[in-house]
């Protein structure tokens, strides 16, 4: 991003800097989408940002050629997706003086640093407000809004995909696989989602938020993530009994003076500001001294949501608006946080189950909060919530856990956060 007025060009065809020329390249449906925000909205859009605008052109797999857009452009809208052949079409346009927007959270998570130097460079500017939580102003907020304040966390449910699942299985009871395919059938998750579920869509918007608000580099490779496939009902049924919900979370905090960002299914009071948030919304909070915390939420996916998002950065460039995200400090990456956690074993109920389990979180100076049992014999499962300790502690009672003699599968464990906002 530039801090300094960009270049004053003749773009070839432009009228008199009437009208705006943009580029779009992508054919898909946020690109639909936004060529329809542009001709229903035009009087809107003039009034906001000072000039008309129009599409240039438009680059498909089968049409267009780039660089006569490039050469048409003002400003080129990248919604192809992926980081190749994006990374290189965005490359090129900023180096030819365009101004770029894109929704693409991937790119801008793995080749932020080259893309913002280049954008610097030619003094022109490169937004992405459409690659976090689509309509929801977070990038926005964060970048001007609070450009000068200490942010100490941010953190939120930043995929819509997966915040439908873990409802729809709270609401219905369905299985993992039943409220997945709820969601492809109302278009909220892709064919193929693994991304999404996985957790790493979620990653790759927690590693430029977070860039943003701390002003520290931040590598996609540094962000760990869990997703929730590994969810099932009970956990969910078990939850409603204790007053809590389910929710993929993304949090980059500060941490003994470094950096933590991690994204990972969690537990979540009945008063935390997040607990609410249901299907396929997104909310992020923003915690800072000065403002104690703030929460913004709606929805976070679909063609005309994403292409709101874009419109928006494209009349901030027109409007003069020129943020800058320049690297401050360096602020090193610390993977072993504390937390609370809920435990959930399947055993066979047989004498000294308990103590023996007892026997190795006591060893990992791990405290038990409470402990339920449910079935008998072989079908006994006890589900335990852990106090706040060391993520590494906890994980190496669990390793110990899960070599115990009695235990019928895999132990599964899921952060409980324990703030509740009231």
């Amino acid at each position: 991003m530039s801090d300094r007025t960009p270049p004053n060009r003749d773009t070839p065809g432009r009228e008199a800097e009437e009208v705006a020329r943009i580029g779009v390249l992508g054919r898909g449906t946020v690109g639909a989408a936004f060529a329809e925000l542009i001709e229903r909205d035009g009087e809107a859009i003039a009034a906001a940002a000072g000039r008309g605008v129009e599409i240039a052109g438009v680059l498909s797999r089968s049409s267009g050629d780039l660089d006569e857009i490039v050469e048409r452009s003002e400003i080129l809208v990248e919604l192809i997706g992926g980081t190749d052949p994006a990374r290189d079409y965005v490359l090129r346009a900023l180096r030819a003086g365009r101004h770029v927007v894109t929704a693409n959270k991937q790119l801008i998570a793995q080749h932020g640093e080259e893309l913002f130097e280049a954008a610097r460079e030619a003094g022109v500017q490169l937004r992405f407000e459409a690659a976090i939580a689509g309509a929801v102003p977070v990038v926005r907020v964060i970048a001007e809004s609070l450009a000068a304040t200490e942010i100490s966390r941010v953190f939120g449910i930043v995929n819509g995909t997966t915040n439908f699942i873990l409802s729809e299985m709270a609401g219905t009871g369905a299985s993992y696989a039943g409220a997945l395919a709820r969601a492809q059938e109302l278009g909220y998750a892709e064919a193929d989602p693994t991304d999404d579920v996985g957790g790493a869509d979620a990653a790759a918007k927690m590693a430029i938020l977070a860039r943003l608000a701390f002003h520290s580099p931040v590598e996609l490779a540094d962000v760990r993530y869990e997703g929730i496939t590994e969810v099932q009902p009970h956990d969910l049924a078990y939850a409603k009994e204790l007053g809590l919900s389910l929710k993929l979370l993304g949090v980059a905090e500060l941490v003994d003076g470094g950096l933590s960002v991690r994204v990972f299914p969690a537990f979540l009071h009945r008063g935390h500001p997040l607990a609410p948030v249901e299907g396929p919304f997104n909310a992020v909070m923003v915690e800072a001294p000065a403002i104690t915390e703030i929460t913004m939420s709606g929805p976070g996916a679909g063609g005309p949501e994403t292409a709101t998002a874009v419109l928006g950065d494209v009349v901030s460039i027109l409007a003069g608006d020129a943020p800058v995200h320049r690297i401050r400090r360096r602020l090193e990456v610390i993977t072993d946080v504390s937390s609370a956690f809920y435990l959930h074993l399947e055993v066979a109920d047989r004498p000294g189950v308990l103590a023996r389990i007892a026997d190795v979180l006591g060893r990992n100076e791990i405290s038990v909060q409470s402990v339920v049992q449910r079935g008998l014999g072989d079908d006994a499962r006890l589900v335990m919530v852990i106090h706040e300790c060391p993520e590494s502690r906890f994980g190496a009672a669990l390793a110990e856990i899960a070599e115990l003699d009695f235990l019928r599968g895999s132990p599964r464990a899921i952060r409980v956060i324990e703030e509740e906002f009231v």
